[in-house]
């Protein structure tokens, strides 16, 4: 059951907001003038119309004779590529290190470096990763420059602060009892349990929260004052690797929830069985070839990150060795 919306807030700041203002853009009405098959006068009346009776304008427009249904068909899958398209280019354009330098995987501190509740015997016991499964389908490029992922690396030194810090020892403490329950199970169940756990925590906008449009937070602020959709993913990573889930199995994933038109973010854990969706917004965890409605944009962890482009036409499973 859906039941938590990630949240997209006003305001000029953020990736989520302005990635949702690009997804806005080239709307129906607004194609239709640009190809001359209505008139603006016809797109007002139309969205009179639309505003009055709640009918989809596509209806409308078929309605009155102003458009067939073919050049319906052929503008909204217009539609539909130009948002695609504005998504993974403002990606592209907006994560490109212009300059500044590199962010190393051993210049961010690890989340084990900052708090553990695994050991060598209590940790899942995994193979290496050699390749992963084509997350909902698509196609993606790696690479290990972080220096444009401010928000990100900035969370782990933010945590490191806040999670030694002596007004936060009494949650450290409930926090690591809490897992402690989670060792020594198979990865799947782990994550279930995990994902379980950060679901039960209360859902609060970034804007109400922090008075900003997207806000990074880290778990000991989350399970303090709540938090949004990519603070939900936050702690559910944060928590997986201080159980001993190496890095290489676990991404946050921005993605383009289709039915909502909103952008979301989810933590993708990699098992042996192929990879699974950690979602606020769902309270069952599921594997990401039963997910149809998220088009990945970008995905990242402490390590690399990667862009995700154009579906493939097949998936794999993770191969281990």
């Amino acid at each position: 059951m859906y039941n938590r919306d990630c949240g997209t807030t006003t305001g000029h700041k953020g990736i989520f907001t302005r990635l949702k203002s690009y997804l806005d853009r080239s709307r129906l009405g607004e194609l239709l003038v640009i190809k001359g098959l209505i008139t603006p006068q016809q797109l007002r009346g139309a969205l009179t119309e639309q505003k009055e009776t709640g009918i989809p304008l596509g209806q409308i427009f078929m309605k009155h004779a102003m458009i067939s249904q073919r050049q319906l068909v052929m503008i909204l899958s217009r539609q539909i590529t130009v948002r695609v398209f504005a998504a993974i280019m403002f990606c592209t354009l907006s994560l490109v290190n212009f300059g500044s330098k590199k962010a190393r995987a051993d210049v961010v501190r690890d989340i084990p470096a900052i708090v553990t509740v695994a050991t060598a015997e209590t940790g899942p016991q995994l193979t290496k990763v050699t390749s992963y499964p084509a997350l909902f389908g698509s196609a993606e490029k790696q690479s290990s420059n972080l220096g444009a992922f401010t928000k990100w690396t900035g969370m782990f030194a933010k945590f490191e602060r806040t999670a030694n810090a002596p007004t936060s020892d009494k949650m450290m403490r409930e926090w690591k009892q809490n897992l402690s329950a989670f060792q020594g199970l198979e990865l799947r169940d782990m994550a279930k349990k995990v994902n379980d756990l950060m679901n039960s925590k209360k859902y609060i906008s970034d804007n109400k929260n922090y008075g900003q449009s997207d806000y990074w937070a880290t778990p000991v602020e989350f399970f303090t004052r709540g938090g949004d959709c990519e603070d939900y993913a936050i702690a559910k990573y944060a928590a997986l690797r201080a159980l001993g889930v190496p890095e290489e199995r676990l991404r946050i994933a921005i993605i383009h929830d289709k039915i909502k038109n909103i952008p979301h973010a989810v933590l993708v854990v990699y098992t042996d069985q192929g990879a699974y969706i950690l979602d606020n917004q769902v309270d069952e965890m599921k594997n990401a070839r039963d997910v149809s409605r998220y088009r990945p944009i970008f995905s990242i962890n402490r390590h690399a990150w990667w862009l995700h482009t154009a579906p493939k036409s097949s998936t794999v499973l993770a191969s281990v060795d």
